[in-house]
């Protein structure tokens, strides 16, 4: 353990100096007119801010710790004195360790709450309109949650079903840190339930896939327009015939990569083209995380937040209301509170058993 302090005391120190470090560089002159250096040094130092703060209020414990030590190995000192410097020793103590703990957490967790912005896609698998229709009630159930929390919740995109059944829907959240909160929601989710269409009452399994990407902003990541081909065309609806008369639906090609982003839920075409753009960032940017990770796989396989769409990660089993996360092996006797947007339970002991196994990695 002594180790592992001494090696996060170390990035501590590196990240104290890296704060000092951006306060000069905002005063010199030549950065303070250059706006995108000073926006991306300004949101830098505010990331930074609460955990030089929280390591600064560790240091004055430790000098208070050694201080108070001082005046108890002095044989000379007054008894008085001493029972003072014993009650302050304890004091820091208890302060040292909190903050030590504190700041552990918020560190190995960093990352995660730098997130302020996700896109989320959920896309029917098998299991034909009742998969479709899973579909939509985990839509539901995540824009429920986040209504609960008050966080901003905008439609990008989708496509219904013959039963109002989402094929896909796309959508963004924002919010302080959400990655921190949905980052565990990617993947396969299953569902076993007596479908609304079969007049036997048997039990039926479906299937959705649940993408979450963190949004960059685009300071954060960098797509060359000469990297991108758009095609324009008109916007089709159900059937196949023309919603509008005008060429809106935009659809954007990413040579590097082979992703394509297709949108047409607005009749604008410059509002499609925004969105496409917003969906096509994520992506890419998602796309080299997802290599990134790959690298470091190693050394992270326990942990969880992937967000691998062919891993099978939680099962929603109607006739015994239960939802049950296999990563962590967890079931819960709330399916109807849960679907109802009341996710706080479920959150909460992944974030918790991913917090254990960084920690465990650190």
């Amino acid at each position: 353990m002594a180790d592992n302090n001494d090696s996060l005391l170390a990035k501590l120190d590196e990240i104290d100096a890296r704060f000092n470090e951006i306060e000069k560089l905002i005063a010199d002159p030549e950065v303070s007119s250059n706006l995108n250096k000073l926006i991306a040094l300004s949101k830098e130092q505010g990331k930074l801010r609460a955990m030089v703060t929280k390591y600064g209020r560790y240091k004055k414990a430790v000098a208070g710790i050694e201080e108070a030590q001082q005046i108890l190995d002095d044989g000379g000192a007054d008894k008085d004195f001493k029972e003072l410097a014993k009650e302050e020793l304890e004091e820091f103590e208890g302060q040292k360790d909190t903050l030590l703990k504190e700041i552990t957490n918020t560190l190995i967790m960093a990352d995660d709450m730098d997130v302020d912005s996700v896109i989320i896609e959920i896309r029917a698998g098998t299991g034909g309109e009742e998969a479709a229709l899973f579909a939509r009630d985990l839509y539901n159930m995540y824009t429920r949650y986040a209504e609960s929390r008050r966080w901003k919740v905008e439609q990008l995109d989708f496509s219904a079903s013959e039963k109002n059944g989402f094929r896909e829907v796309i959508f963004g959240i924002k919010a302080p840190g959400i990655w921190s909160e949905l980052g565990y929601e990617g993947g396969g989710h299953r569902v076993q339930r007596v479908p609304e269409t079969e007049s036997q009452g048997r039990v039926h399994t479906s299937a959705a896939t649940v993408a979450v990407l963190p949004e960059p902003e685009e300071l954060d990541i960098e797509i060359a327009p000469d990297e991108v081909v758009e095609h324009v065309s008109r916007s089709s609806g159900p059937g196949g015939q023309n919603v509008n008369k005008v060429s809106s639906a935009i659809k954007l090609e990413h040579i590097p990569t082979g992703i394509t982003i297709s949108m047409q839920d607005e009749k604008s075409q410059h509002k499609n083209r925004a969105k496409a753009w917003r969906v096509l960032r994520s992506r890419v940017y998602e796309y080299h995380l997802s290599k990134k990770r790959a690298e470091r796989d190693s050394q992270r396989k326990t942990m969880i937040g992937s967000g691998d769409r062919s891993q099978k990660i939680r099962t929603y089993n109607y006739p015994q209301n239960r939802v049950t996360d296999h990563r962590i092996n967890l079931s819960l006797y709330s399916l109807d509170k849960i679907m109802g947007g009341d996710m706080g339970d479920i959150i909460a002991a992944l974030k918790d058993y991913d917090r254990q196994q960084r920690l465990k990695n650190l």
